[in-house]
């Protein structure tokens, strides 16, 4: 947030919970909140504020620029798979200031003092909580998600949206680019347009075949939809230089048949409980181009362009058209969505494997509690990033004796996509996120 000016204040100071600089004049420290020089307070002899308490929260954290406060999702009324929406969220430091829709005049939690409009207490300088926070989603006993701020961010720009259709789970993850303000508007417009559409268009049909090509189109269709959801929520920053934007990764999960669509890094995995995992999508960034190339997935994802995208939803989107891979599975498992808040942490599939089965393992098959487990390894690690992940449980084919990693390339019956290009073969420059500062 924006440090309140009082007269008197101190011109340089320096925040005694995380030690990040304060700007002349600021009252409460923007990484933290914590209280740097509240009215009549003294200063020591270098000018900087005498040490104070701070919020019970205040971590060390990223000190950010402020964004525009913007309209953002209030336990998302009407949306059946929203099941807890504002549940306390992990512990950890929740810098910035709230939507501007969460700014309500209500008592400040820890002191009882007012609540300013930039979501800060005057009187203590806590931040209040926002729904969007984190949100816990389930749409049937073997899909579920959640969706959680992380440690370091100021606001929740990922955004989920589940379904389902018969025994067809959706999965749908999209993730505000944080380089470009009102992104956490393009998320969520994004993965509900797209839910709503793959939904629709499963139940249109009496009983969904398991055809890789006509679930890639509707993919594909979901992808276009999710694009113009996107230009009309944020129609009035669509001429910006920077205008909001978001990555999309959606999913539809039978027993016989997984395809999945994507645009930018969020990512699917399949995770069979037997034989090898695969992550289906393949990234679009420059630390793809980089492995196409020939470096590894360990340099290229410690490179310094790791998270600049290339591809996209939103205004200044080149191409909106989701690429599709397709697989189908040869016995029971899990396909996981995410957003790159939990890959930073553990990008190989055989680690995402682990994971969930170490998850499940001590909590038992609930997606959401598998779900939560994975959002509070990831903060446990350093959080950098806001943190999704979507959880379906695939039952897999019953009798079959197809081997296990067969993918939809082996069947001439589906129609997946080119899962790889050249690199250098975009048109115009990359599109950098904000990297993670893990």
């Amino acid at each position: 947030m924006d440090g309140v000016v009082t007269a008197g204040a101190p011109d340089a100071a320096v925040c005694p919970a995380c030690g990040e600089a304060a700007g002349p004049g600021a009252r409460f420290c923007e990484a933290c909140g914590a209280v740097l020089a509240p009215a009549g307070a003294s200063t020591t002899p270098d000018g900087t504020a005498a040490p104070s308490t701070g919020p019970a929260d205040a971590a060390a954290g990223v000190a950010r620029p402020a964004a525009p406060a913007t309209p953002g999702e209030h336990g998302d009324p009407g949306d059946p798979d929203a099941t807890v929406a504002g549940a306390a969220a992990p512990q950890g430091a929740r810098d910035g200031a709230p939507d501007a829709a969460d700014a309500e005049p209500t008592p400040c939690p820890a002191c009882g003092g007012e609540i300013a409009p930039d979501g800060y207490c005057l009187e203590c300088g806590a931040r209040a909580p926002r729904e969007r926070d984190h949100v816990e989603r389930r749409a049937s006993d073997d899909v579920g998600g959640v969706s959680d701020v992380g440690v370091r961010r100021r606001r929740n720009e990922d955004a989920l949206a589940l379904g389902t259709a018969g025994d067809v789970a959706v999965l749908v993850v999209c993730d505000g680019v944080a380089s470009a303000p009102d992104s956490d508007r393009a998320s969520r417009a994004a993965a509900q347009a797209a839910r709503d559409l793959l939904v629709g268009g499963l139940g249109a049909v009496e009983a969904p075949a398991p055809d890789a090509g006509a679930w890639s189109r509707l993919l594909v269709a979901a992808g276009h939809a999710a694009d113009a959801a996107v230009r009309a929520a944020v129609d009035d920053a669509a001429s910006r230089e920077d205008p909001p934007s978001c990555t999309f990764v959606a999913a539809l999960a039978g027993p016989t048949l997984l395809v999945a669509a994507w645009l930018g890094d969020s990512r699917v995995y399949w995770l069979p409980d037997a034989g090898p995992a695969e992550q289906l999508t393949e990234d679009d960034s420059l630390a793809a181009e980089l492995v196409a190339g020939g470096m590894t997935r360990e340099q290229a994802e410690r490179s310094r362009d790791a998270h600049a995208i290339t591809r996209w939803l939103g205004a200044d989107a080149e191409d909106a058209t989701a690429r599709t891979v397709a697989t189908r599975p040869a016995g029971p498992g899990w396909v996981l969505a995410c957003s790159d808040g939990l890959w930073n942490y553990g990008s190989a599939p055989d680690v995402v494997a682990g994971l969930v089965r170490d998850a499940v393992d001590r909590l038992g098959p609930d997606p959401v509690a598998v779900a939560r487990d994975l959002v509070g390894w990831a903060n446990a690690r350093g959080g950098h990033d806001n943190v999704t992940v979507a959880l379906a449980r695939v039952a897999g084919p019953a009798g079959t004796d197809v081997a296990p990693g067969t993918t939809a390339e082996d069947d001439p019956g589906t129609v997946p996509t080119v899962r790889r290009r050249p690199a250098g073969s975009l048109a115009g420059g990359p599109r950098t996120a904000a990297p993670p500062t893990a």
